[in-house]
């Protein structure tokens, strides 16, 4: 294998059983045991996975500053994400981390280090796993940054979420396809009605289907958790990927990855279609 041709994103309340305030164990299983080398992972989940530790250690949950309350929990989560992926992944593959910061892809050096750092892991048997780099961004430092850039006439990433990031991702390293696991099935056009699942949104053009991602962003509201971006922000970055190559599919993070590349599941595809 010597290129990343699947970028897989696995949102924070995928990751957790909300109802007990637990790690959902069976998730990080499920997902291991389909990782292989040629893949690349981005995952959330070290905030939320951070301060469920911390509530069952100390009895009790931070107090003060909610960035900084972000910042300390997050710190004590990556090493249990970590640890439960590297717990489930095949143990003839080699896991890599790779925490990364906005800065680093409006940098094209760094950018480019980055690109050549996934592909040596594909070549070398190994999965890169990926998240934003939360203990170390400082939020007004990040928005001067990128404040300074875009009067630049820059383009920027901001990575403010990790849809962002694997979106980043997959156009850096041409990915054909990309997956962002969730606690839904896709994209509804009433969150409440299950039965109004879009299953596909693919076009053969570029200008109707951002068209049609416009449309269906109409419809959606609300966020699994405070501070995420929601549906319509998974949307906007989906179409980000799609606009640069790759088929993207938004669907429940209990399902096997290649049965929703397959499409035996129920799911949202995004993407143009090609001839």
């Amino acid at each position: 294998m010597e290129s990343i041709d699947l970028v897989i994103k696995i949102g924070s309340m995928a990751l957790v059983q909300r109802e007990d305030g637990t790690i959902d164990y069976n998730i990080f299983q499920r997902l291991g045991d389909d990782l292989r080398p040629g893949m690349a992972l981005v995952t959330s989940g070290a905030t939320e996975i951070g301060r469920l530790d911390y509530l069952h250690r100390a009895g009790r949950e931070l107090t003060g500053d909610p960035e900084l309350m972000k910042t300390d929990y997050s710190a004590q989560g990556q090493i249990i994400l970590m640890d439960n992926y590297r717990r489930f992944i095949h143990p003839e593959f080699g896991v890599r981390q790779l925490l990364v910061e906005h800065t680093h892809f409006n940098d094209p050096a760094k950018r480019e280090h980055i690109r050549l750092f996934l592909l040596r892991a594909a070549q070398q048997a190994c999965i890169p796993i990926i998240n934003y780099n939360d203990p170390v961004s400082d939020e007004e430092n990040r928005k001067m940054e990128l404040a300074s850039r875009r009067v630049n006439g820059e383009d920027v990433v901001e990575c403010v979420d990790n849809d962002e990031t694997a979106a980043v991702i997959a156009s850096l390293m041409g990915a054909k396809t990309l997956v962002l696991l969730t606690s839904a099935e896709g994209i509804y056009l009433n969150r409440n009605d299950p039965s109004t699942l879009v299953r596909d949104v693919l076009y053969p053009d570029i200008r109707t289907l951002r068209q049609q991602v416009a449309e269906l962003m109409t419809h959606c509201e609300g966020a699994s958790r405070a501070g995420a971006g929601g549906a319509k922000a998974k949307l906007a970055y989906a179409l980000r990927a799609a606009e640069n190559g790759s088929r993207v599919i938004i669907g429940h993070a209990r399902h096997h990855v290649q049965a929703l590349i397959d499409g035996s599941v129920p799911c949202t595809q995004i993407g143009v279609i090609r001839s």
